[in-house]
């Protein structure tokens, strides 16, 4: 009996304290919290002393600038003392960040935007260890290599799968195995000097595939904007061209209600 009175007070004790926690989940852009929304609404009911919290969450986040990340905030209800912890920001987001690019391909398959390291794989691939599938590192490592892939992204001067070959034929496991992140100096002044030569590339193949379809859209001059975007999108026009090129044609089409009042 004795025993079942202390259980059921333990038990009440162990209550009251997860009772006494609250939390506030956000996104936050690294080193930009501020008392403005989401957060400053969510901690203020809360009591708790925002400036300190804001200045907390910057100083924790300072290294992802220009990312958004998973920010946890446990308030003690009582106290008011509280507990930080951050998140990582999605793996695309950290491939952005080493690849010095605002965004990936718009075709993946065709276009490539940046080149990275095997070591800037690996750092990401820490980085992200907790949430990545992969049973050890290298497997891990081929994760963030697969998702570089769909974002035209090149690995070590090659295309994303091919480089996956590579790692699983043992080419790069001294470096896994060491868990190597860091670049020297001259590491990264080739990797600046190769993404702007494919910047070079892609404005030169974007300036082409406009030309080309501007001379399409010019041999089809009356057809239908449906018709020119099939025809512009078989002859492999990226469909962020089609879309700028042909808006132009669709405003000359005279809706289908108005044709039926022209001929009344």
């Amino acid at each position: 009996m004795l025993k079942a009175s202390f259980e059921i007070f333990i038990n009440s004790l162990i209550f009251l304290g997860v009772m006494a926690k609250e939390s506030v989940d956000v996104l936050i852009e690294g080193g930009k919290a501020t008392a403005a929304p989401p957060l400053g609404p969510a901690l203020g009911p809360m009591g708790v002393n925002i400036g300190e919290v804001v200045s907390k969450i910057n100083e924790m986040t300072a290294s992802f600038k220009g990312m958004q990340v998973p920010v946890k905030v446990v308030i003690d209800s009582e106290t008011k003392d509280f507990e930080i912890s951050i998140g990582t920001p999605p793996a695309t987001s950290l491939i952005k960040k080493e690849a010095g690019i605002d965004k990936g391909a718009g075709n993946p398959l065709q276009d490539k935007v940046a080149d990275l390291k095997i070591e800037q794989i690996i750092k990401i691939a820490k980085m992200k260890e907790s949430s990545l599938l992969g049973r050890d590192l290298k497997n891990k490592v081929k994760e963030i290599i697969g998702t570089c892939n769909s974002m035209g992204i090149l690995v070590e001067g090659k295309q994303a799968v091919e480089t996956i070959k590579d790692v699983n034929e043992g080419i790069f496991d001294k470096q896994i195995k060491e868990e190597k992140t860091e670049l020297s100096a001259e590491e990264l002044k080739t990797l600046e000097e190769e993404k702007k030569k494919l910047e070079e590339e892609m404005k030169e193949k974007i300036e082409e595939f406009e030309a080309k379809a501007k001379e399409i859209i010019s041999q089809m001059n009356g057809k239908p904007a449906s018709v020119i975007k099939k025809k512009l999108s078989e002859e492999g026009i990226p469909e962020t061209i089609i879309k700028e090129l042909v808006k132009d044609e669709e405003k000359k089409e005279v809706p289908k209600e108005e044709k039926g009042k022209e001929k009344k």
